[in-house]
């Protein structure tokens, strides 16, 4: 667990502590990982799928189905992380089965049908009331049980929700790539963020207005935001500006 822990917290990019984590609940008898993490989830729901991190070793069919086509929303344990943090087993699903609606049995159902059926599902206590982020975790389709995954629980619950908080805290410190900017969006953005004008900024860089202007706009474009304002929060909770 300790060498686990030390190449998360040493990784440079979210696909080598993804590699780490991935590995380790496979060591641990978790044979599939789903991870999901948000900075704009507000009381409507979730918000822009363009603006989620999704990392899972499932395949393309079920990330399609389940992500992709928005069946996530309905999950009873996603809704569960969306309002917990801590630890939910599974076994919550078939103790609330009776209860769900339509589309939440469909999803339950699709699950079932990739045999993503057994496991244990990690709500993160997040700073913000926009964050939210929560990590799913199941046995082997069609083979492993509840039960196993129970067991598994039992002896190593405590190291596995260890390493997936500070696995969550360490994808939250990393530059999150889902909306790309260039280097000069992303230098003008900075610029403006640090209280210059765009007369400012086009000194500093040796450009016109207007070429300040037009990066700024494609810079929000690129955000998929409304005002300047806004595409510098959006960067900055990217955590895109000042990039190593």
């Amino acid at each position: 667990m300790e060498v686990s822990l030390e190449r998360i917290l040493v990784a440079k990019t979210i696909e080598d502590a993804w590699e780490v984590l991935l590995n380790t609940m496979q060591d641990f008898g978790f044979h599939n990982v789903l991870y999901g993490f948000t900075r704009f989830h507000t009381e409507q729901g979730f918000g822009d799928n363009a603006d989620h991190l999704v990392l899972t070793n499932l395949g393309s069919d079920y990330v399609q189905g389940y992500f992709d086509e928005g069946r996530y929303k309905h999950g009873p344990v996603v809704n569960w992380a969306a309002d917990n943090d801590g630890v939910c087993s599974w076994s919550y699903i078939s103790e609330i089965y009776e209860t769900l609606s339509e589309k939440a049995r469909e999803t339950v159902e699709f699950n079932r049908t990739f045999g993503v059926s057994h496991g244990y599902t990690i709500g993160f206590r997040n700073g913000t009331k926009r964050s939210k982020g929560a990590i799913g975790l199941s046995m082997l389709p069609f083979t492993g049980t509840q039960a196993q995954a129970d067991a598994i629980w039992k002896e190593n619950g405590n190291k596995i929700s260890i390493l997936c908080n500070v696995f969550h805290l360490k994808i939250m410190s990393l530059p999150l790539e889902l909306r790309q900017l260039t280097a000069r969006q992303r230098e003008v953005l900075e610029w403006v963020g640090d209280g210059k004008t765009c007369a400012d900024v086009a000194q500093i860089m040796g450009l016109t207005s207007a070429t300040v202007e037009k990066h700024l706009k494609l810079a929000r474009d690129a955000l998929d935001a409304e005002t300047t304002a806004q595409a510098i929060l959006k960067a900055s909770l990217l955590n895109q500006f000042y990039k190593r």
